[in-house]
């Protein structure tokens, strides 16, 4: 029951996401005096663990305006996976991250059940967590 209504709770943000992203984009098109974009990669390694959160938060990131991921790392058993996304119109790599973990935090509520409590580096901690042998 949880993840169905985090599960929704994920798609409003990720609309909503959309919808600001959108709007940022036209908005800054028309701002005489000011910078289009700032444009920055930022690496961000995941508390995702498994393909299909990799894969979730990934596209959920490209799908959002001035946001796009440029590359993935494969993690490995003793490294997290990692992305470098492409942020156009972040002031700072602080806040970019800082929205991309939250976005991240979501995911993984809606994908776990619950949001987590601290960075997992391993496919085995996230296995422990939800009760798989």
């Amino acid at each position: 029951m949880m993840r169905l209504i985090h599960g929704i709770s994920y798609l409003a943000y990720i609309w909503w996401a959309i919808v600001t992203g959108s709007a940022t984009v036209v908005s800054r098109l028309f701002l005489p005096g000011r910078l289009y974009a700032q444009p920055m990669i930022v690496e961000v390694p995941l508390r995702c663990v498994t393909d299909l959160e990799v894969t979730l938060f990934a596209s959920s990131i490209t799908i959002t305006p001035g946001t796009l991921v440029a590359a993935i790392a494969a993690g490995t058993s003793t490294q997290p996976p990692v992305l470098f996304v492409h942020a156009l119109f972040e002031d700072s790599e602080v806040s970019a991250l800082e929205g991309l973990y939250d976005m991240e935090s979501r995911l993984l509520a809606m994908t776990r059940g619950r949001a987590p409590t601290g960075a997992a580096n391993t496919v085995i901690e996230v296995e422990q967590e939800e009760g798989r042998p």
